[in-house]
């Protein structure tokens, strides 16, 4: 059975989604059947996996993030992909299929002018901000601002083939071709920089007489630290893709203000999916992020509804000084986030190889803010539940009829998140639900006996 179950989890990353969907209806059948143990679920959450519509560094798709989040015991999960909302509704139902709190989401990067003369998030690129929207329930959106998610796409293809273009003259005679080598490596098109950095290190092993000595010439480091490198594939991708691909190498162009969308187009398309537009936080070390206040007075008026943070950025650090100080420009932005009533999105990223699946809420340096984290989960959760099957979601008529205050807003959608379970009898309960019913009867309806 283990054989079998090692093959199932396989298929579930498979290019193809109805072999996908396949896998995931046996896998399930084989824990109905008790054929499959799984771990006792535990209130854990990572609201922040890109998928291999974007980069996995694992190659997980949609509908393996959610089988492994339910063989982990893991109650929330999301899904975040960079530029595209191609894996949101295979998510979502494998969520249900499966039986566990899930959110799906798009990550980008957008140019704040107000900000245009300080480092945000995005390091060594003044104006320029990761972003994201969180709780879409589908890639169905307006045409109008279909246009716009459209166009996110096509910028980032344009950046990745210039910056192959570069890579090409410089790894010469190394030459990868982008329709062939590279764009095979995605399930739908949306090719990244990380997809760049297989193709070129596999390419150097297949097609180079001596991968050492190319590297070594390449990287500007001697053969033999090449070939002690090596042992660690994951570390030796993450220098070449620092010695090329970033600030500084070859490949790499200073980005302008026209490189990425205005932030207030970002939001004009997160707001019409009704989804979440929100901020992100890297540690408060640059300029711009210890100005959050600014940034989040300003963000708010654009729409920002939502915080969210990578925890491990902030606390699992060797050098013990800069831990303290990271450790407390976190516990400085969760008061700020829940000062400006920001819920906040947690999550690992898992778009390279090596990092968690999942936080581990437990260190100390976390249990101060672990509350805030796992409300955020709910929160999310919560506004997803409801806006996929009877839209009441944040951004509905609905709710902006019932509710006075982004306060009251969160608080009803956290607790939604709470007493509304995973199964097909709560989601028929929800289907059911009426216009005219307010926020406490809705409540009422999910009260836990």
């Amino acid at each position: 059975m283990l054989n079998r179950q090692k093959q199932l989890e396989a298929q579930l990353n498979d290019f193809k989604k109805p072999n996908r969907t396949a896998a995931l209806g046996e896998l399930m059948q084989l824990v109905v059947n008790n054929e499959i143990t799984i771990s006792k679920e535990k209130e854990i959450a990572n609201m922040h996996c890109h998928t291999f519509f974007s980069f996995n560094g694992y190659g997980y798709s949609p509908s393996a993030i959610a089988w492994m989040a339910k063989k982990m015991g893991i109650k929330f999960v999301g899904i975040v992909d960079f530029d595209v909302l191609d894996g949101v509704e295979e998510f979502l139902d494998a969520c249900e299929v499966v039986g566990v709190r899930g959110s799906a989401g798009l990550e980008t990067r957008v140019f704040i002018p107000q900000f245009s003369k300080r480092e945000i998030n995005s390091p060594g690129e003044p104006g320029i901000s990761y972003h994201m929207g969180l709780g879409f329930t589908s890639d169905n959106i307006c045409s109008d601002s279909k246009e716009i998610l459209d166009n996110m796409r096509h910028r980032a293809e344009e950046r990745n083939r210039g910056m192959l273009i570069r890579l090409n003259e410089y790894l010469a005679p190394l030459v990868i071709d982008y329709e062939k080598e590279i764009l095979p490596l995605t399930p739908a098109g949306n090719a990244t920089e990380r997809h760049m950095l297989t193709a070129i290190v596999k390419a150097v092993d297949e097609r180079i007489d001596n991968p050492e000595l190319f590297w070594s010439d390449k990287l500007n480091i001697s053969e033999n630290e090449i070939i002690e490198l090596k042992k660690d594939l994951p570390g030796f991708k993450n220098i070449v893709r620092k010695k090329l691909m970033k600030r500084g190498g070859i490949g790499y162009v200073q980005p302008g203000p026209g490189s990425f969308p205005i932030v207030d187009k970002v939001h004009q398309m997160i707001l019409a999916g009704g989804g979440l537009p929100c901020i992100t936080w890297l540690d408060g070390t640059t300029a711009g992020e210890q100005a959050m206040g600014e940034m989040m007075e300003l963000m708010i008026e654009k729409g920002a509804v939502a915080v969210n943070i990578v925890p491990d950025r902030n606390w699992n650090i060797a050098d013990d000084e800069i831990r303290l100080q990271k450790v407390q420009n976190l516990y400085d932005f969760v008061a700020m986030a829940k000062e400006n009533n920001l819920p906040i999105n947690v999550g690992t990223e898992m778009n390279a190889y090596g990092l968690k699946f999942v936080d581990d809420f437990n260190v100390s340096e976390l249990i101060p803010v672990r509350d805030a984290f796992i409300d955020g989960a709910y929160f999310i959760y919560g506004h997803s539940i409801l806006k996929r099957h009877a839209s009441f979601g944040y951004q509905s008529e609905w709710s902006q009829n019932n509710f006075k205050s982004r306060k009251l807003k969160n608080e009803f959608y956290t607790e939604i998140g709470k007493r509304v379970e995973p199964s097909t009898a709560s989601i028929k309960k929800v289907q059911q639900l009426s216009s005219g019913l307010s926020p406490e009867e809705v409540l009422q309806i999910f009260i836990k006996v």
